[in-house]
């Protein structure tokens, strides 16, 4: 319950943006998974939501994470 209670920090809140834009293209092109694409390795949406992860899961830090 207190995780719900917790307000969101800019890193979280880029992570649900990047997830947004993320599940719209692929609701645009009829997938449920980047896998199913063929610009798989080329996509910028993709890199873009992938970034927004590793740094809503470091804090902006680089060299590791803090969980």
């Amino acid at each position: 319950m207190a995780e719900e209670l917790k307000q969101k920090d800019k890193f979280e809140l880029e992570l649900d943006a990047k997830l947004e834009i993320l599940r719209s293209c692929q609701e645009q092109k009829g997938l449920k998974s980047c896998f199913e694409c063929e610009n798989l390795f080329e996509c910028d949406t993709r890199k873009n939501y992938v970034d927004a992860v590793y740094n809503s899961m470091s804090k902006g830090d680089t060299g590791g994470f803090d969980f």
